[in-house]
């Protein structure tokens, strides 16, 4: 519940301020009429969204078991995957975000109220992509609700702080914001892979490694197993699980990729993030209009 929390504020608060920069443009040009359709492009992705991740989830759930851990697993990694692109995307472009945000919307005017959705769609498409990708990755084989529960706290205490910074109500430092969660989601990307990893291992896609150390200790597949001292079930094993995808008996392969990731991906993310996302544009309370969007 707590990583898809995360994921719900951080995807949340970079489409808000995606939004508020499109909808800003269109007041400063005077084209209050048209925010409409920046709202319909809002909507309407994020119902291509559910709708995708709602089908794709029940197609996976009926296919045979070998077949739902090697699509799960590959899904999984692919989740992992287009994270980390996203985020390294969103710390190159953030100097040009605002720019190339008011560029194509100022392109979306001369051709129609049909480009002013689409725009938006594109925009808000994007993150909710993102969102759902590393949401599978965590809430397979959830048997409850909290992960989507978790989610849409997220999303809504980022729509609400977005509005805010909007109005120029609160200030933010979105440098650190983006660079603090921006190196959880990394965390937790890493324990998605791992997942992935897993389930394909269940499949039998990837082998099972087995170190043979010999005697009573030998784990075998295992890299260790404190199932007794951290039980799955327990409330902080399932906290566990549920922001870090931490399981209690990782297999060699599982270990090795969620530490290989972390130690390549999180150095790289963490080099130069703050220089990057403090020039992301926000509004002050001096440029926020009054009227109601």
């Amino acid at each position: 519940m707590l990583a898809n929390f995360l994921i719900g504020l951080r995807e949340g608060l970079e489409a808000s301020l995606v939004v508020s920069i499109l909808i800003a443009y269109l007041v400063k040009t005077d084209r209050r009429q048209d925010i409409r359709y920046i709202w319909l492009g809002v909507g309407s992705a994020l119902t291509v969204v559910v709708v995708a991740f709602t089908l794709i989830t029940a197609a996976i759930g009926s296919l045979p078991f070998r077949t739902q851990e090697l699509v799960g697993g590959t899904l999984s990694i692919f989740a992992a995957a287009l994270v980390t692109w996203m985020l390294f995307w969103m710390r190159r472009t953030a100097r040009h975000l605002k720019t190339e945000l008011e560029s194509e919307m100022a392109h979306a005017l001369t051709l129609g109220a049909g480009a002013i959705a689409f725009v938006a769609f594109l925009t808000v498409g994007r993150e909710g992509l993102e969102t759902a990708a590393i949401m599978y990755g965590t809430v397979a084989n959830a048997y409850t609700p909290r992960p989507f529960i978790g989610a849409a706290l997220g999303i809504a205490v980022a729509i609400a702080l977005g509005y805010l910074i909007y109005r120029g109500a609160v200030k933010v430092d979105l440098a650190k914001f983006f660079t603090v969660t921006g190196a959880l989601l990394v965390v937790v990307a890493a324990g998605v892979l791992a997942y992935g990893i897993y389930d394909l291992q269940e499949a039998a896609f990837l082998p099972q490694l087995t170190l043979q150390v010999g005697g009573p200790g030998d784990l075998g597949n295992q890299v260790f197993d404190i199932s007794g001292t951290i039980p799955p079930d327990s409330w902080y094993g399932t906290l566990l699980k549920g922001t870090i995808n931490f399981q209690p008996d990782p297999s060699w392969l599982q270990a090795g990729g969620w530490l290989l990731y972390l130690a390549i991906v999180l150095p790289l993310y963490l080099r130069g993030s703050r220089a990057m996302f403090a020039r992301i544009p926000h509004r002050s309370a001096d440029e926020a209009p009054t009227s109601t969007v």
